[in-house]
């Protein structure tokens, strides 16, 4: 006896038929998909950087923004130090709001049209439940780019390289 099926039946047929069995195989699956979460880790405890400059906001202005990209880009919980499953920790070693970038030279003087923000910071973020450190970089260095005299402007863009550091360091160790 030879059955015949028409084609579109076929193709509709065949198509659900892999669709039930990629669902099968995704569901014994241990992997998920979860955005750019590290592994065996959920919560973490960002704790005020230490800071060796004489610009006392960067402790909270860099602990919020890496506590900003945490949650949004790897989709982790803040908690409390004790509760956390990883800890973040650091250090701001320099931070230098005026580095020249651009200079127009005139008769007789000279004027920076461009400068620069630079910021050093050693930063480690340790998994507490295995004992072991998920990422670390002593004397990361950033910097963000300013036309005098939004130095702020230069301070925000430095901030967003360094937290991109931070998140891309983070999930480089899956």
């Amino acid at each position: 006896m030879v059955w015949l099926i028409p084609r579109r039946s076929f193709h509709r047929l065949f198509g659900a038929v892999l669709i039930s069995a990629s669902s099968l195989w995704l569901a014994g699956c241990p992997y998920g998909f979860q955005g750019g979460t590290l592994p065996n880790v959920k919560t973490v405890a960002i704790l005020p950087f230490d800071n060796d400059t004489p610009e006392p906001r960067l402790t909270a202005e860099v602990s919020e923004a890496v506590r900003q990209a945490l949650e949004g880009r790897l989709g982790l919980r803040v908690a409390t130090e004790a509760t956390a499953d990883a800890i973040v920790r650091g250090r701001v070693v320099r931070y230098d709001p005026d580095v020249p970038q651009s200079v127009l030279a005139g008769v007789g003087q000279a004027t920076v049209t461009k400068r620069k923000v630079q910021i050093i910071v050693d930063v480690e973020i340790v998994n507490q439940r295995e004992g072991t450190t998920v990422w670390k970089r002593q004397g990361l260095s950033v910097d963000g780019d300013y036309a005098p005299p939004a130095e702020a402007d230069g301070r925000k863009a430095a901030l967003a390289k360094l937290v991109q550091q931070i998140v891309d360091g983070a999930q480089s160790q899956w």
